[in-house]
């Protein structure tokens, strides 16, 4: 059933719709108190970044004369937002579409999205995780304290101002929220050593003492991967929000290297209720290491069959000029209203999720 006719038979279910534009008007409001510029960012795009952990949109663009040019559907609005800070914008942010292919079938993806990215200049990912503490009790507090004027979907909204009620489980919001890195967590929850981990050789055989298939072309990131997304990732965020910090420099194509143990990289990625919400970096400025590592993702996306393509030397010529010291993050705003209306499923958040074109 698609879902107008969901909300024709059913109009109670508009509450957990309507939800979104009042997030979305918070979200401004937020930005707006602290001097941000919201900033446009393009949906078709010459050249996307180099990451190989994403499958892209190709389409054709044609001029006048039909002439045909590759293009792409946006997979963030990062690269933009970084030459406009290069440019002199400042502290910025962009709520827009996203799209992300092979991304259909799975109930936490929908391959065009909503994301809300935001840099503030002098800031490292330290700075960046206090502001995601601020914005995400902001959300909660004032739709929580205007709930009676506009009535929504109350299941997962808070119970006081600081918990949070999702999927049967009591989420204690109060900061400063739990914070543990990569490293820490593989110890703790996968019993892998990821300093050991380290190398493709050990990598291979520890995947493969934990039970998993192993094959020679396997990249590293990818038995990384495994263990991750199957023994990590599970236990975060379920009772209070995790910030999981400091990511393998191999899995943080744009971040900053730590200084103290340039292994690892400046990245955070925020849970709440089990949700991935938040990717955060303490910006990469380096214009040479970002073009290494953009050289290294191509390499990647060929080996793995992916759609290739050129990536935007424009960006890295940005670089070159200098982009200011920042930290910025995305945050995926349909998954942040499941956790608000206590959905399982993205498809149940959207006006038009993907599953009604398939």
């Amino acid at each position: 059933m698609k879902t107008w006719q969901k909300l024709k038979n059913n109009p109670a279910l508009w509450s957990r719709y309507l939800l979104r534009e009042r997030v979305i008007k918070k979200i401004r409001s937020f930005f707006d108190e602290r001097g941000f510029h919201e900033v446009e960012t393009p949906m078709l795009i010459r050249h996307p970044p180099a990451e190989s952990y994403l499958d892209v949109f190709e389409t054709v663009l044609l001029d006048r004369h039909r002439n045909p040019t590759k293009a792409y559907l946006s997979t963030s609005p990062e690269v933009a937002l970084k030459k406009l800070m290069v440019a002199g914008m400042g502290n910025c942010y962009s709520l827009t579409k996203s799209f992300r292919n092979t991304e259909a079938g799975d109930r936490l993806h929908n391959p065009e999205f909503t994301i809300l990215e935001w840099y503030r200049v002098g800031a490292t990912y330290t700075d960046i995780m206090k502001e995601c503490e601020d914005l995400i009790l902001h959300l909660l507090n004032t739709i929580s304290f205007d709930h009676d004027k506009a009535k929504p979907c109350r299941q997962g909204l808070a119970l006081n101002s600081q918990t949070l009620s999702y999927r049967d489980n009591y989420i204690n919001l109060a900061p400063p929220w739990e914070r543990i890195s990569v490293k820490e967590a593989f110890q703790k929850y996968a019993r892998v050593d990821l300093e050991e981990f380290s190398t493709i050789q050990n990598a291979r055989r520890i995947a493969v003492s934990m039970g998993y298939s192993v094959a020679n072309e396997n990249a590293w990131e990818e038995l990384y991967n495994q263990i991750f997304l199957n023994e990590v990732e599970p236990h975060l965020g379920i009772n209070r929000p995790t910030i999981l910090y400091d990511f393998p420099v191999a899995v943080a194509a744009l971040a900053k290297k730590k200084e103290s143990d340039p292994r690892f990289a400046e990245r955070f990625e925020l849970y709440i209720g089990g949700l991935e919400l938040g990717d955060c970096y303490t910006e990469l400025t380096d214009w040479k290491e970002q073009k290494t590592r953009f050289d290294k993702e191509m390499k990647e996306i060929q080996r793995l069959g992916k759609t290739s393509y050129d990536y935007d030397h424009d960006f890295i010529e940005a670089l070159r000029v200098g982009l200011p010291e920042c930290s910025g993050i995305a945050v995926g705003v349909d998954r942040l209203i499941m956790l608000l209306t206590d959905s399982v499923n993205v498809a149940d958040v959207l006006l038009f999720p993907i599953e009604e074109l398939l």
